[in-house]
């Protein structure tokens, strides 16, 4: 994971300046703790907790509301905090912002990915910065890396008429075009359906190698099937929506993904260890919450009096380097490309 600096000197900061925090003040933990979305919110704090080390931790439910958002900052305010980690939804973090702000109390989420929250930043003010990728991190990585991987090739893009699905094969089409590179056919299907043997056969008349799907994972394994049945050599590739469980007809080795990676498999020993002490597993927010309380404990404990807040990096994660641009935002796109091996998504580049 990495970040782009804003304009003076860059911070070198080591893990191993986080105990050093100990004695400077509270940091705050927001995070649902009740309601729909407890579950993530206990992997936040999870995270946070097990990377803490001896820091002082204040921790709010902000119950995913934008009144608990509120009312968190308002405790962070109150106890004195140095600085945020958390918040999983926009309304409770947009409400909390506007009041940190005034009290000069920095947010790191691992979580929100709304573009308009750093998008906004010149007008609002708002201390925010992102761990979390913005919410078009994936539409301009499938549109980067797939268009050269199959620059050489023809292919096809299709999407099943929802937003997301549309957004991401439009976004894709675009990006070819811009490198003068036209798709041999474009379609919308309908979604859901049990077989896709006439979306199989169009593409493969039109003589497609390789087809983009604006879809979700039961989708795209049945047109690989149906494909495959008609004796069409194609690869199907989609977005992040592939790592979700399958209802029905499995998923073909060869499918091609742009997401994140599994944290899991990139975090250092260290973090994995911390969090196995505590029996804490690995998943959901647990490691993005880890990696944001570590950048949070490395740059209060170089913050001097009357200095100025601002996060830049780089800073040392258990999930990487991290760096952040002028409006917040994490520099670099953490999707990558994976191949299906009929079990699991490995990288295309370990392959």
């Amino acid at each position: 994971m990495q970040v782009a600096k804003a304009a003076g000197a860059i911070l070198a900061l080591s893990l191993t300046a986080a105990p050093a925090f100990a004695q400077a003040g509270p940091i705050g933990v927001a995070a649902p703790l009740s309601g729909q979305s407890e579950l993530l919110g206990r992997q936040l704090v999870g995270g946070a907790q097990a990377a803490a080390a001896d820091a002082v931790l204040d921790i709010a439910d902000d119950h995913c509301t934008a009144e608990g958002g509120a009312a968190a900052a308002r405790r962070f305010v109150e106890k004195q905090v140095r600085i945020v980690v958390g918040f999983l939804c926009t309304e409770s973090i947009e409400a909390a912002l506007p009041i940190l702000k005034d009290a000069g109390i920095p947010v790191i989420t691992p979580g929100v990915r709304t573009n308009s929250l750093t998008d906004r930043r010149e007008k609002t003010g708002w201390l925010v910065y992102r761990l979390a990728p913005r919410a078009d991190a994936e539409e301009q990585a499938i549109s980067s890396l797939l268009v050269t991987l199959w620059r050489d090739s023809l292919f096809a893009v299709v999407d099943d008429g929802t937003i997301y699905g549309r957004d991401l094969a439009e976004n894709f089409r675009a990006a070819a075009e811009r490198r003068r590179l036209k798709p041999v056919f474009v379609d919308t299907f309908r979604p859901q359906m049990e077989n896709q043997i006439g979306l199989a056969g169009r593409l493969r008349r039109a003589g497609a190698a390789n087809v983009f799907v604006g879809g979700d994972r039961d989708d795209i394994a049945v047109m690989t099937r149906d494909a495959a049945g008609l004796g069409a050599s194609i690869v199907f590739a989609g977005g992040e929506t592939l790592r979700s469980a399958s209802n029905g007809v499995p998923l073909a080795a060869g499918t091609l993904m742009v997401g994140l990676p599994e944290w899991a498999e990139i975090a250092d020993r260290s973090s994995l260890d911390a969090l196995a002490a505590r029996n804490i597993l690995p998943q959901g927010y647990v490691l993005p919450a880890y990696a944001a309380m570590q950048v949070a404990q490395a740059a209060v404990g170089e913050w001097q009096d009357g200095e100025s807040k601002a996060l830049e990096g780089p800073y040392a994660t258990a999930l990487g380097e991290v760096r952040f641009d002028a409006k917040g935002d994490l520099q670099g796109n953490p999707y990558r490309l994976f191949r299906y091996d009929g079990a699991r998504f490995v990288p295309l580049e370990s392959q």
